[in-house]
């Protein structure tokens, strides 16, 4: 079974292509905050992730704050946390604000943009993905600030690449459907990108992308995610995964920090906070749907997460913010 897929399918992603870039050295780009970059790309993401794809000759990404990391055709580098961060080719110089100095290309879909000094060429796709912060923060708590992975050397991830190239010079984002199609390609290549960073950590690598790559804990998670509901037991889970309660213990908390039942606990609670948010149904019907026995249980358990029981949780979040 597939951990990632499972838990990507609650966590619900919502993705774009949104930026194609033809730009000649030198050239320098100053990407802000996702949380400023979210009012020009996806107004009320609660978490917003910024990714640059290069398709053609090389370029550098580093956050403001750190080294210069070298991309060549092929590369994703993906901001995982929303920094800050420069994008460019060549000499560094005075960078440009990307989101204020092409706003209006924001606006005409996948209409490639060029720009620079009319050195050597470097073609680019930007895209994001936004998702809801608190569900997300399960597997993205593993990732570093700044990610780049390789996506061009194997079959799969070589068709993907065409598909893209494809898109960018064929749709204009005026063409039936071509939003969607757009979509769906950025979010496959978002979680390419991840299933191939997971097969690229080091051995002695531990938290939840290494417990993913983990045969026994990578099972056990992925039943975890798949039926949430089930009334789970060590005894329950250990079996299932073929190891003694001790050693899966004992393995979950070497990867996670936690016994498998302390995360599946909040892994619960998560998913009620966001059923509460995203759904009218009563607490006693979302309590039940994530596997609490009683309404009264549910209520303790959520209080002691999130500090407010369900019911004030779900009113203050859909309470109308005051200006």
């Amino acid at each position: 079974m597939d951990v990632l897929s499972e838990v990507l399918k609650v966590v619900k992603l919502e993705g774009a292509l949104f930026f194609n870039g033809e730009f000649s050295a030198p050239w320098c780009l100053r990407t802000a905050e996702s949380n400023a970059a979210a009012r020009y790309l996806s107004p009320g993401a609660e978490r917003l992730i910024i990714y640059h794809f290069l398709t053609e000759g090389r370029a550098y990404a580093r956050l403001l704050d750190g080294p210069r990391e070298e991309l060549v055709a092929g590369d994703i580098v993906i901001f995982p946390h929303g920094d800050a961060h420069l994008l460019g080719n060549g000499p560094p110089g005075r960078p440009v604000d990307s989101f204020k100095t092409f706003a209006k290309n924001l606006t005409q879909g996948l209409k490639i943009a060029r720009f620079g000094g009319g050195g050597t060429i470097t073609k680019f796709v930007c895209g994001y993905m936004a998702c809801d912060a608190r569900l997300s923060e399960m597997f993205l708590a593993g990732l570093p600030k700044l990610m780049k992975v390789h996506v061009s050397d194997e079959p799969s991830s070589r068709w993907l690449e065409n598909s893209i190239r494809f898109s960018v010079s064929e749709l204009s984002g005026s063409d039936a459907g071509s939003g969607l199609v757009a979509a769906k390609l950025s979010e496959l290549l978002f979680v390419e990108t991840l299933r191939r960073y997971i097969n690229t950590l080091p051995l002695d690598q531990t938290g939840w992308l290494a417990g993913v790559r983990d045969p026994q804990v990578g099972h056990a998670l992925a039943l975890l995610h798949q039926e949430p509901a089930y009334p789970w037991t060590i005894a329950n889970l250990a079996r299932r995964v073929g190891l003694s309660r001790t050693r899966l213990a004992d393995r979950f908390r070497h990867f996670l920090g936690e016994p498998p039942i302390a995360y599946l606990t909040r892994w619960r609670l998560k998913i009620g906070a966001e059923i509460l948010q995203s759904t009218e149904g009563s607490v006693a019907e979302i309590a039940a749907a994530v596997g609490y026995g009683s309404e009264a249980a549910f209520n303790r358990a959520f209080k002691r997460e999130f500090a407010s029981p369900p019911a004030q949780f779900r009113r203050k979040r859909k309470a109308p913010a005051e200006f």
